[in-house]
C-alpha cells in the first residue's frame, strides 16, 4: 500500500528578474493575481489535494512570504477594532487547522534539482509533491495536484504533469517520450531538458507539478551540474527511469505561465472573470471596451472607404 503523499516542496529561491523592477524587493511568488498572490494559489491547491506539510525554499528577500503565512497579530487586532469582520477572515483563514510550514534557506540558486535536495532533511523517507507557484493551474473542480495524487494511489511511483505545446516552444521545458498505459497517462520513456524544437523527441512538456518518491533524493546527490552550474530535476529522473516507474499524466485544466508577463496577464483576466466580487462588472468593462476598440475600427475603416469609393465597408456596411 502506498504511503500518502503529504509534504510538498515549494521551490521560491527564484530572482524573478523577468518582472523587475516589481521583483527588485518583492518576492515573484507575492505578485496578486486578482487578491491573492501566486503562492497561495499553489498551497490552496496542495492543502485541497491532502498535503499537510508545507516545505518552502527560500532565498534572500524572500520574508514576504513566510510573513503571508504567519500570523498578524497588530492586522487581526485592528480588524477587530472596526468590526471589519469579512476582511478578518480573508487574513486569518489563509491557512486550515493542521497545516504547517517550513522553511529551508536555498544558500544559492544552484537549479531546481539543488532546491528539491536542500529538503531532503524534511522529506526522509515519504513521497512528496514539488510545486512551480510559476505555473498556476486552474483545475475546475479537481486541482491538477489532487489528479496527480489519485494516479499516484493507484500506481504506487512517481507522477509528472505534462501537457502538449508548441514544437517552437520545447527549449523552454523538460520534455518526454512516454507510452500510453490509459487515457492521459502514460510511462514516462526517456525525458530530456529544455531541447532544441529539432531535437526533441516529443512536444510533451513536463509542468511545474510533480510526485516524487524519496529515491530521487541520492540520485540528485549524484547529479551532477550543468553547464550553467545547476543541478536540474529533469537530469535526476532521467537517471531514475533505468530503476523505476515514473508516470506522465496530462492534466485537466487551464495552465497559465505566470512566469511570463503575458500568461501573468492571461491569468489575472481569467481569474477575475471567475472571481465572484467582480466578474460581472469585469466582464462589461472587457465588453465595453471591445465595443470601443471595434467602434474605433470602424471608424477608422469608414475613412479609408471614404477616401476610396470603390471599397465597401465590412459586414453590410
Amino acid at each position: 500500500m502506498s504511503r500518502p503523499v503529504k509534504k510538498a516542496v515549494f521551490p521560491v529561491a527564484g530572482l524573478g528578474t523577468r518582472f523587475l523592477p516589481a521583483t527588485k524587493a518583492n518576492p515573484k511568488e507575492m505578485l496578486p493575481i486578482v487578491d491573492k498572490p501566486l503562492i497561495q494559489y499553489a498551497v490552496k491547491e496542495a492543502v485541497a489535494a491532502g498535503v499537510t506539510e508545507l516545505v518552502f525554499i527560500t532565498g534572500r528577500n524572500k520574508r514576504a512570504i513566510e510573513d503571508h503565512f504567519d500570523k498578524a497579530y497588530e492586522l487581526e487586532a485592528e480588524l477587530k477594532k472596526h468590526n471589519k469582520t469579512k476582511m478578518l477572515d480573508l487574513a486569518t483563514n489563509i491557512l486550515p487547522p493542521g497545516v504547517s510550514c517550513i522553511y529551508i534557506r536555498q544558500p544559492e540558486a544552484l537549479g531546481l534539482g539543488h532546491a528539491v535536495l536542500c529538503a531532503r532533511p524534511v522529506i526522509g523517507k515519504e513521497p512528496f509533491a514539488v510545486i512551480l507557484a510559476d505555473d498556476l493551474i486552474d483545475g475546475n473542480h479537481a486541482g491538477c495536484l489532487s489528479q496527480m495524487v489519485d494516479l499516484y494511489s493507484r500506481y504506487n511511483c512517481g507522477v509528472l504533469a505534462v501537457e502538449p505545446v508548441p514544437q517552437e516552444e520545447t527549449s523552454r521545458y523538460g520534455i518526454v517520450v512516454s507510452q500510453a498505459i490509459e487515457p492521459r497517462v502514460g510511462k514516462v520513456q526517456s525525458i530530456v531538458e529544455k531541447p532544441r524544437p529539432e531535437d526533441a523527441p516529443s512536444n510533451l512538456a513536463v509542468v511545474g507539478r510533480y510526485i516524487l518518491t524519496p529515491d530521487i533524493m541520492p540520485v540528485l546527490e549524484h547529479t551532477p551540474e550543468d553547464a550553467r552550474g545547476e543541478i536540474q530535476l529533469t537530469d535526476a529522473i532521467a537517471k531514475l527511469l533505468a530503476k523505476t516507474t515514473v508516470l506522465s499524466l496530462e492534466f485537466e485544466g487551464q495552465r497559465y505561465d505566470c512566469g511570463s508577463k503575458l500568461g501573468f496577464l492571461q491569468a489575472t483576466v481569467g481569474y477575475a472573470l471567475k472571481h465572484p466580487e467582480v466578474s460581472s462588472d469585469f466582464r462589461k468593462y472587457l465588453d465595453s471596451l471591445y465595443g470601443s476598440m471595434h467602434a474605433s475600427e470602424r471608424a477608422s475603416e469608414a475613412i479609408v472607404v471614404a477616401h476610396n469609393p470603390t471599397r465597401k465597408l465590412r459586414d453590410g456596411g
